[in-house]
């Protein structure tokens, strides 16, 4: 006596000839096209050898021309190899293909499995990106990856192209700048404004004298990247220095060819270098909180006396409030302060403040209370400020 199971089993392939049958009489289809019809609701992942055993069993030999496909199916090993030769001189773990087709075979498709009732089955889209999918993964052992692909293929077999993307790499690092005269932020390109055009060679800037544009030039020479996006955390003046531990920051490459760097610590020109950098999966969300410590040379209208410089201890025990136009006022702290006089119009001040302070206003005055210009009761001009170590809490 046959189990319940063997009887749906039995009673599913009767219905699934017949319906094969009703369909092979009106239109020539392959083997992967009359295969995947059905496939799913026999519960077969081979889609091929189903559609040879259905034609098998109803005596039908296999068409010359698929109605739905135009035997593109038959085809695919080519496909993959123009995605190998494509992809020749990139690095990657994972990928993943989409398909353009074109609009009448998605109809045909859409037709045959309207007409017959065929629910719950791929479409053909689908289809041919999954057997692509495998048949890649096989001869390059990469990984499929359906979320988070290190490079996307489009197929495009409206006009037989092939293109791919590669995911941004994102790093956290560390910059110093030894020496002084150089800019934070580069330029952006007069004719893009950054976007990335040919006069650029799409990688936003046209020079690379900056701080941002030294390591742009670096990761587009070990990287092979198209551009490059910096994330700041704080920022200083051109003629500052940055030393001990360095500012952190945040870099997105975009369109790399390689995705492995093993440098850590590396110097570059006009004494710049960077430190720490290590691979993370994205940038934080939330500003990030920071305190630097921060040693500034400061001139005086008038003369100062060594007393009146114990004055500058009150700035640890009070709210610095920084008014801004076109933002609400907001409040920072100094944590620590440590002063000593140069000379009659001159003084160093070191101090430990949080990220956000504007030095020169907090020295000089401007739309920020306290400062120390008001504390002495002199107008001081900041000469120079360096960083010496910056904290991210």
């Amino acid at each position: 006596m046959l189990s319940k199971s063997k009887i749906h089993l039995k009673l599913t392939k009767k219905q699934v000839l017949q319906s094969a049958q009703q369909i092979l009489n009106e239109y020539t289809l392959c083997d992967r096209c009359t295969g995947r019809l059905f496939s799913k609701k026999l519960k077969l992942k081979s889609n091929v050898l189903l559609g040879k055993k259905i034609k098998k069993s109803l005596n039908i030999k296999t068409a010359n021309k698929c109605y739905i496909c135009k035997n593109i199916l038959s085809n695919l090993n080519s496909y993959v190899d123009k995605m190998k030769n494509y992809a020749i001189d990139y690095q990657f773990d994972s990928f993943i293909v989409g398909a353009i087709l074109k609009p009448s075979i998605i109809d045909r498709d859409d037709h045959i499995r309207s007409k017959f009732k065929l629910l719950g089955i791929d479409s053909i889209k689908t289809d041919i990106t999954r057997q692509i999918d495998n048949i890649f993964a096989k001869k390059t052992r990469k990984k499929i990856d359906h979320l988070n692909p290190d490079i996307t293929f489009m197929l495009n077999f409206k006009n037989d192209s092939c293109e791919l993307k590669t995911k941004p790499i994102i790093f956290f690092g560390r910059y110093l700048k030894k020496n002084r005269g150089i800019h934070q932020k580069q330029k952006p390109c007069n004719e893009c404004s950054g976007k990335g055009c040919l006069f650029c060679k799409y990688h936003g800037i046209t020079q690379f004298s900056s701080i941002e544009g030294r390591l742009t030039e670096f990761f587009i020479k070990k990287l092979g990247i198209s551009k490059a996006k910096i994330t700041w955390i704080g920022g200083e003046d051109k003629q500052s220095l940055v030393l001990g531990n360095g500012r952190p920051f945040f870099i997105k490459l975009f369109e790399p060819h390689k995705r492995k760097l093993n440098i850590k610590k590396k110097s570059l020109k006009d004494g710049i270098g960077f430190r720490n950098l290590k691979n993370i999966e994205q940038i934080p969300n939330e500003p990030i909180s920071f305190s630097s410590n921060v040693e500034l040379l400061i001139s005086t209208k008038k003369k100062i006396s060594p007393s009146q410089l114990n004055i500058l201890k009150s700035l640890t025990k009070t709210p610095i409030t920084i008014l801004d136009s076109r933002k609400k006022p907001s409040t920072k702290y100094i944590h620590k302060v440590n002063f000593k006089k140069l000379s009659e119009n001159s003084f160093i001040v070191k101090m430990v403040a949080d990220g956000g302070i504007p030095i020169k206003r907090l020295i000089e005055g401007s739309s920020i209370s306290p400062n120390i210009s008001e504390l002495l009761k002199t107008q001081c001009t900041c000469k120079q400020f360096d960083f010496y170590n910056i904290f991210i809490r």
